[in-house]
């Protein structure tokens, strides 16, 4: 979303059981691979599903200008022509990538060790997100990164033609920097390693594979994985289907649980085992939650997800391990947990003091103006839910996850809740107003 476009302020009061048969956008993280990728293969890669909102456009724009053939059809059908490892081009002019924190990331990889300058932007969002945690693992490949105080872009990238493999331990466990790690490895002679310290989404080992490459994987004695790669690689094009979002469909499934009487089925999701923690959870606080039709595309398991609101949740603790398979998924939950019976404790939340806003303070201050007893305790949020009382304004940082989740906790409380901006939906999910409204939800623009 563009800083200086017109807020959209946006409410949502209580709906009553909410049904439907959904199909919510395609997976953000998927999708961002699958144009990246096949930008790097030789031949042409069709992709089907992908997710068009304005985070993955921005990537599709990105690869264009790195010299990649990116073209979509009526139908929505997208077709890849790559130019191959080591051979991208140098952009002409700035690369604008919106608000995709995944997007820039992941470029800043692919084009580290590839011998052009790129210089990247982003929205006021994405202008504020520290870049060091990748420009630090890439420098040491050979590549130079000239950014804003604070690692923040705008930000130039000096790619280097005399790329040195690194191994790299991971801070903390992070899909992005960890990919970001593994795609500049891809046009380096020798191995590329990357040790995390906990598994991480792993959508760009299953993805490489896809392509062609070689990508070993080894579970550590601390639970953690080793990830290598050895390059320079020769990508191949590959088709791919891209499943659901389940960060998409967490907002739906949270609103069906917290509304008595709901039943609603959401098709294709995506259900990597390092991404189905918010699943595992809402179940553990006995969320009705069916998974039905499992099955395999692309190296990815994909089912649909059958939803009903007989339950009432309970509290629980939310174990620190967790986290990495749910990260973008707290904000949602803790609308949950507001509803759930008991205190619900998320354990060591530190890594959303850095998404698209500080997400932990966002949640805090949106559960604050809508009398949700909560409190913060180191990097742990607890929320003591019960009745939702409503009617506060919720001030989303440009954040469209914050935006969607405080929608969602409306569809229950006893006054409507509010968002001051409602346009940052459309980076992840562009019809989300259309789709919850037709399952029953009741959204009115604020004035």
């Amino acid at each position: 979303m563009s800083s200086s476009q017109t807020k959209r302020p946006l409410s949502s009061a209580k709906a009553g059981p909410l049904s439907g048969d959904i199909r919510v956008p395609g997976d953000k993280s998927i999708s961002h691979r699958s144009l990246m990728f096949g930008g790097l293969a030789i031949g042409t890669t069709k992709v089907t599903g992908l997710l068009e909102g304005e985070d993955v456009l921005a990537t599709a724009d990105a690869m264009r200008k790195l010299g990649a053939t990116v073209t979509r059809d009526e139908d929505g059908t997208w077709h890849v022509t790559g130019v191959g490892v080591g051979a991208l081009r140098e952009p002409d002019s700035v690369i604008d990538m919106g608000n995709a924190g995944t997007g820039i990331r992941l470029m800043a990889g692919i084009v580290a060790t590839h011998p052009i300058t790129t210089f990247f932007t982003g929205d006021a969002s994405l202008c504020r997100r520290p870049m060091g945690r990748v420009a630090d693992p890439l420098s040491e490949f050979g590549a130079q990164f000239i950014t804003r105080d604070r690692g923040r872009p705008p930000m130039a990238v000096i790619g280097t033609d005399e790329a040195k493999p690194v191994t790299y331990t991971l801070p903390m466990a992070s899909a992005q920097v960890k990919s970001a790690v593994m795609l500049a490895g891809l046009n380096t002679t020798g191995t590329t390693t990357v040790i995390e310290p906990k598994p991480s989404r792993d959508h760009t080992e299953r993805m490489l594979r896809h392509f062609g490459v070689d990508v070993d994987v080894k579970v550590n004695d601390d639970g953690g994985r080793t990830v290598s790669l050895t390059g320079p690689v020769e990508m191949k094009a590959a088709d791919i289907v891209v499943p659901t979002d389940p960060s998409s469909a967490a907002f739906p499934m949270v609103a069906a649980l917290i509304n008595p009487e709901s039943h609603v089925t959401i098709r294709d999701v995506c259900l990597n085992p390092l991404r189905t923690g918010l699943i595992t959870t809402l179940i553990e606080m006995g969320g009705d939650i069916t998974i039905t039709n499992e099955r395999e595309e692309a190296g990815e398991t994909i089912g649909d997800l059958v939803v009903t609101g007989k339950n009432r949740l309970k509290g629980i603790v939310v174990p620190a391990e967790r986290a990495p398979s749910m990260i973008d998924e707290y904000p949602v939950l803790a609308v949950a947990a507001a509803y759930a019976e008991g205190e619900t404790r998320m354990c060591d939340l530190e890594e959303l003091r850095v998404k698209e806003s500080d997400r932990l303070a966002a949640v805090a201050a949106g559960l604050e103006a809508n009398g949700v007893i909560h409190r913060i305790e180191g990097d742990d949020l607890i929320v003591t839910g019960g009745v939702v009382p409503g009617g506060g304004m919720v001030e989303t940082h440009l954040d469209h996850r914050i935006a969607m989740s405080f929608l969602v906790l409306g569809l229950g409380a006893e006054k409507p809740v509010a968002v001051d901006d409602a346009n940052p939906i459309a980076t992840s999910f562009p019809n989300f107003e259309t789709l919850m409204a037709d399952m029953g939800a009741k959204f009115a623009l604020h004035s």
